[in-house]
């Protein structure tokens, strides 16, 4: 019997997958997983009879499968990833986004991996189908309901993603961090971040997070204020993205500012602790993170994003106080500014109050608790 994993497209999804699948693998204790497996990737060419993946043995115990799309960053995270005992990457494409024929296109190879997604559940004997999302979830997400598998779903925004809207009446549990009825609350994020959590006073450090490709109100923004900053002595942390770290370099040389400047890093968490203050996008994993940290943030939110769901996930925590929020159309710089004098401890605390902590760990025993 299985637990198959399906859903991805952008890493905001596969994180979740990521984290979740290494909480299952924590709790079986797989120090052997990574022995004979079974990596399969299915495509136009490939029948699935082909993919059968046999057991080692005839102990009961949880497969871990992974199902995705050949688009998007799916296999980029999990095509060699050891700890599933199998996965597949069907030939699917976002149907939302498309017009006319093209829409059709996109339902029919939907329907095509449908078909192949049923093939598959029976094959590995799902016990559960865990959904995080986007259009490579929804041949295996649909075939799951089809067969009667239990579908446990899991939001990462406030706005709901259309498949996960669609979906949810038909789900054995939906999960969201920002909706009273969910049934696990904790946002599946690493553990670092709550042990590096403390009450802020006063700010004598600001990061600016623009992600990994940056976001260029945000370096305007920063540069902007940087001189207000050095004048206060306040270090300047800043995350330009991996296309501006040179050109925002050379902006701060030029006004003889000294900051931390870099694009993708796997110190983020160091810098979340260190900071004082936070600017930010407002995308669900970097939202969670800077709130168990209990970081308090202006987040300027991606104007682009699909059904505004940024917004929306700063919103919940404006409504409680524990944040700020302005769109990027509505910069103000006097505004930011001002918040260099704010008392950070109410927000601090409260933050830490409202996260809570084992997200993937619960996620995982809630999983398990369908064999």
């Amino acid at each position: 019997m299985s637990i198959v994993m399906t859903g991805g497209g952008t890493g905001g999804h596969l994180a979740i997958v990521k984290a979740v699948k290494e909480a299952l693998v924590r709790k079986q204790g797989a120090g052997s997983r990574e022995q004979e497996k079974g990596h399969s990737r299915l495509d136009r060419e490939s029948s699935v009879s082909d993919l059968r993946v046999e057991p080692e043995d005839d102990t009961i115990v949880s497969q871990l499968v992974y199902i995705g799309s050949t688009k998007g960053q799916d296999k980029q995270w999990f095509e060699d990833d050891t700890d599933f005992d199998a996965t597949y990457f069907f030939e699917t494409r976002g149907v939302v986004n498309q017009k006319g024929l093209g829409k059709l296109k996109s339902l029919w190879m939907m329907l095509h991996a449908m078909r192949q997604a049923r093939k598959l559940l029976k094959e590995h004997d799902a016990k559960v189908v865990f959904s995080v999302g986007g259009f490579s979830s929804a041949a295996t997400a649909i075939a799951a309901k089809t067969l009667g598998i239990p579908l446990v779903i899991h939001e990462q925004n406030a706005a709901l993603g259309s498949l996960n809207k669609l979906l949810k009446p038909y789900a054995s549990a939906f999960i969201s961090s920002y909706l009273e009825e969910s049934p696990i609350k904790a946002y599946p994020i690493k553990e670092v971040f709550f042990e590096n959590a403390r009450i802020r006073e006063k700010v004598k450090s600001v990061i600016f997070l623009g992600g990994s490709q940056g976001a260029k109100a945000i370096n305007e923004l920063a540069l902007s204020i940087a001189p207000e900053l050095k004048a206060r002595g306040i270090k300047i942390i800043h995350q330009a993205g991996a296309n501006n770290i040179e050109e925002v370099q050379k902006a701060y040389a030029a006004l003889d500012i000294e900051a931390e400047v870099f694009g993708f890093t796997t110190k983020l968490a160091d810098y979340m602790k260190e900071a004082d203050l936070a600017i930010a996008r407002a995308g669900a994993s970097t939202l969670w993170e800077l709130s168990a940290t209990a970081l308090p943030t202006l987040f300027i939110p991606y104007p682009y994003a699909a059904s505004d769901h940024q917004y929306h996930n700063a919103k919940f925590l404006v409504e409680k106080e524990l944040a700020w929020l302005m769109r990027e159309s509505e910069i103000d710089k006097e505004k930011v500014l001002s918040l260099l004098d704010e008392d950070l401890r109410e927000k601090s605390q409260g933050l830490m109050e409202i996260v809570e902590r084992d997200g993937s760990k619960k996620i995982a025993a809630l999983l398990q608790s369908y064999n």
